[in-house]
């Protein structure tokens, strides 16, 4: 039985169902609002009895939606229907996060639950599941056990949003349903989207009436990842695109058999931007850990050659995928107390052969040029751990050797990359990887990568994933590419960061302008200031964050202590400030410290930020701002005492930011 279903019988099991409706009734709507009463969703069937929806928030409509299946052989499931059950339920529980943006969430929603079917033979069914919460609607198909559906072919999702009052957008613009998702944000309000375009998920919405509302997906399990696309002949109106099954050439989407759930499809709303980077929905509408014991799985940060092109100054060997670099790298994460460091490769693997596996390839064996065993030896000795970047296509024939062998070495962890795709035998891949990994004690990195929806809640072991036009980008210029300029920056923290975690490329020292960026493969700069990008290190959830550059670059460097110092995983998050494509700063807490990071776009910004959130006592604020008067490199750092009833004066140059850690004084 499809695991969601089995979660969502168990949460029916205990509700009072009532039938509502009869042959006799003209389609009346029902109503399902959020606990705080604020957002309200209406379900009703129309005069050709499809089932239609329509989001208010505040009084303000935002929404109206219809939903329906299509399938081979049998067709389309989305009108002449009846209601059949209404069923209800209440939820609200804490639960705790192993390794998140908190450390704790409540989950407090209502639930509506609508039996539909099809009124003229074969009589097929289907259930919309729906959920408020303060911060967003939740829906999904749910198909119950039946003879006529026993064994599907999907071959489309006719969800359709249609966006009231014409919000503008903000969207990743996409080719293909083949996508790490390496593309530029492009605002556009809704009317101007091209009916040819594919919209990757989240997309986030502007409304004048100080609304915002983004749509993503959650719990993406046995299923094809959903993307939307403009429908030109009904403004304002969105359709959902399923991404295809390879190989086939009859419009195969999604294979199952009943009982069957789909994902949940997610409009996250609030009144500010940086609301919905609190929320924790998405997590919510994933099923429990499935690992007990999480105490093996410890975030921290990483080091990762293959970004700066494995530059090394003052060696007496020549740099590469070999022993004597992997050797000065843990050399330096001794020294700095940095946990991790990862084998990658550049012209090979570090399992030999070229990065993109043309022929058999053995990724339980290193290359020639790496001892090992010595290696493994001088890592357990230096008290280091090591990861190992891999292609999925390596790693995919030998996926159960491969994670045995990696337990045996003590190996920490994997960067899976260049999967490009989330079809259905794709996403269940996912899966298969990261429940083999836990049994291996493996921690998993995505790269190359489709979006989150949750799935390391399930699975916690599953620390971060890319799905963003990355810092790698400034190592080279394809066509169109501008490298990641600091608008780009801020666009993925609050539009692409609403999905889940978001591991970047971090930890770039050599730090320009826009206007001063020149690409480079080797060294490569970063833009925006010294401030600005330590703030990734705070903005950004990433429980695996990168040190990208190489040892040199970061030794004797202002900034260097807070990098090696900041946490990675959060027992709270606040979002202080957020100016949509322009300014954002968010404050995370771990344990008794706060570390606060702000980012800028192209405008010079000043604050004065509350600190209403600190608590009763005094506490130390260890500030790092830029010195834009002595170059973009150049921060000055200073220390303050305040109180909650302070405000911290925060000054921010274009292109810049800002970290902070605020410790409380004595006990």
């Amino acid at each position: 039985m499809n695991s969601v279903f089995r979660l969502l019988s168990v949460i029916s099991m205990s509700l009072s169902a009532t039938t509502i409706f009869g042959a006799q009734d003209t389609h009346p709507s029902l109503a399902l609002a959020s606990p705080d009463g604020r957002l309200r969703v209406t379900f009703k069937l129309d005069e050709k009895a499809r089932p239609l929806f329509n989001v208010v928030y505040r009084d303000v409509p935002l929404v109206t939606g219809s939903v329906g299946l299509e399938f081979a052989g049998s067709g389309a499931l989305r009108e002449n229907l009846k209601v059949v059950d209404v069923r209800r339920a209440t939820r609200d529980e804490r639960y705790s996060i192993a390794i998140g943006k908190t450390s704790s969430a409540r989950d407090h929603h209502h639930e509506l639950v609508v039996s539909l079917e099809e009124m003229p033979p074969p009589h097929r069914k289907f259930n919309v599941a729906l959920r408020a919460f303060d911060d967003g609607i939740a829906f999904r198909y749910v198909l119950p056990e039946q003879e006529p559906l026993r064994d599907f072919v999907l071959t489309d999702e006719h969800t359709r949003l249609s966006f009231i009052g014409n919000p503008k957008a903000k969207i990743l613009p996409l080719q293909s349903y083949t996508t790490p998702y390496e593309w530029y944000y492009d605002s556009k309000s809704v009317s101007e989207l091209r009916a040819d375009q594919l919209i990757g998920l989240p997309m986030l919405l502007t409304y004048p009436q100080q609304a915002w509302l983004a749509v993503t997906e959650a719990n993406l399990t046995d299923y094809a990842g959903m993307y939307l696309s403009y429908v030109k002949a009904e403004p304002g109106t969105l359709v959902s695109k399923l991404s295809p099954l390879p190989g086939r050439n009859d419009g195969a989407k999604v294979r199952g058999k009943t009982p069957f759930a789909s994902p949940w499809r997610v409009l996250m709303v609030a009144d500010d931007p940086g609301r919905l980077i609190e929320s924790n929905i998405v997590f919510h509408l994933n099923e429990p850990s499935a690992i007990m014991d999480t105490s093996w799985i410890k975030p921290g940060k990483t080091t990762f050659p293959w970004w700066n092109h494995y530059v090394l100054e003052g060696v007496n060997f020549k740099p590469g995928v070999n022993t004597a670099t992997m050797k000065h790298y843990i050399d330096f994460c001794t020294e700095q107390g940095i946990p991790y460091h990862s084998l990658d490769g550049l012209d090979i693997a570090w399992y030999g052969g070229p990065i993109a596996p043309n022929g058999p390839t053995d990724v339980t064996k290193a290359a020639p040029s790496i001892d090992m065993p010595e290696l493994l030896r001088y890592a357990r000795e230096k008290k280091v751990r090591l990861r190992l970047w891999m292609h999925w296509k390596a790693l995919k024939p030998q996926l159960d050797e491969a994670f045995r062998t990696y337990e045996e070495w003590g190996i920490e962890g994997v960067m899976i990359d260049f999967m490009d795709r989330d079809d259905q035998e794709m996403v269940s891949w996912y899966h298969e990887v990261a429940a083999k990994a836990a049994k291996h004690h493996l921690t998993v990195t995505w790269h190359g990568a489709y979006k989150p929806t949750g799935m390391e809640r399930t699975w916690p072991n599953v620390l971060s994933y890319e799905a963003a036009l990355n810092q790698e980008y400034n190592k080279w210029q394809p066509p169109g590419v501008k490298g990641t300029p600091p608008e780009h920056n801020l666009d993925i923290a609050f539009v692409r960061m609403l999905a889940g975690p978001l591991d970047y490329h971090q930890g770039g020292m050599r730090n320009v302008l826009p206007q001063d960026y020149q690409f480079r493969d080797i060294a490569p700069p970063v833009q925006g200031t010294r401030g600005h990008q330590l703030a990734m290190y705070v903005v950004y959830q990433n429980h695996l964050p990168m040190m990208a550059d190489y040892p040199q670059a970061y030794r004797g460097q202002r900034g260097l202590e807070f990098i090696v110092d900041v946490p990675t995983t959060w027992d709270e998050t606040r979002a202080l400030h957020a100016e949509l494509g322009q300014c954002l700063v968010i404050a995370r807490r771990k344990g008794s410290a706060w570390y606060l990071g702000g980012m800028t776009a192209d405008k010079q910004h000043e604050l004065e930020l509350r600190l209403d959130f600190l608590g009763k006592g005094s506490f130390e604020t260890d500030l790092y701002q830029d010195d834009s008067a002595a170059g973009p490199t150049a921060v000055a750092r200073r220390k303050q005492i305040v109180t909650a009833n302070d405000k911290l004066r925060i000054v921010m140059p274009p292109s810049g930011g800002f970290v902070a850690r605020v410790s409380r004084v004595g006990k």
